[in-house]
């Protein structure tokens, strides 16, 4: 089986290698930048960037696994670190929770995971994305008077924050506008059929 396995992995070196790389390359800065924005140690985030892309991916089996820190945690993660009090307590209680979840995967437990609403999960990944597109607005229209706040995520009130963005409609930059424009263009235009047709 380990030798089916090595056979597999040097068989499709060639594409895998540049692939790792690219992924390495946008991982990384994503690492920092969540781990940042949670409030956890800048370190906390390259150790979860390499235990989510090589330790789980090599548990898991699946040849298309993919793991690592999630952008949309991070408002859970600043606020239980916020409750608990420290960082230190957010590992606890992470532990805690594996151990947790691999005694209900040993009972084979997963079917309660069917008892939670679909609308639970949709409701926190809607918040977070309002969250985040209030933030980025006002940079969007060149407006960058809070910076501070905006990395902290939590520390402004959400009232600051929407007076934050009519105070950046009233001041906008154009060059600042045109780029955001033309990022959110190219961005549409990537996922067209007539893109993929031409260059896939």
């Amino acid at each position: 089986m380990i030798h089916k396995q090595a056979q597999y992995y040097l068989q499709h070196l060639k594409q895998d290698l540049p692939a790792g790389i690219v992924v390495f390359l946008v991982a990384l800065p994503l690492c920092l930048g969540i781990a940042l924005a949670s409030g956890a140690p800048l370190f906390s985030g390259l150790i979860a960037g390499f235990v989510g892309g090589l330790v789980v991916a090599w548990l898991s089996g699946s040849q298309v696994s993919v793991s690592g820190p999630a952008a949309g945690l991070t408002v859970i993660v600043f606020n239980a670190i916020a409750t608990l009090g420290s960082f230190q307590g957010l590992l606890v209680a992470s532990l805690l929770a594996g151990i947790l979840q691999l005694g209900l995967g040993y009972f084979r437990a997963g079917i309660i995971g069917a008892f939670f609403p679909s609308s639970v999960i949709k409701g926190m990944l809607a918040a977070i994305g309002l969250i985040l597109i209030i933030k980025q607005l006002p940079h969007a229209t060149g407006h960058n008077e809070s910076y501070e706040g905006d990395e902290s995520y939590m520390r402004e009130t959400a009232e600051s924050s929407f007076l934050e963005l009519f105070e950046a409609f009233n001041s906008c930059s154009l060059g600042a506008v045109i780029i955001s424009v033309v990022a959110l263009l190219i961005l549409l235009l990537w996922e067209s059929k007539w893109i993929k047709q031409q260059f896939f």
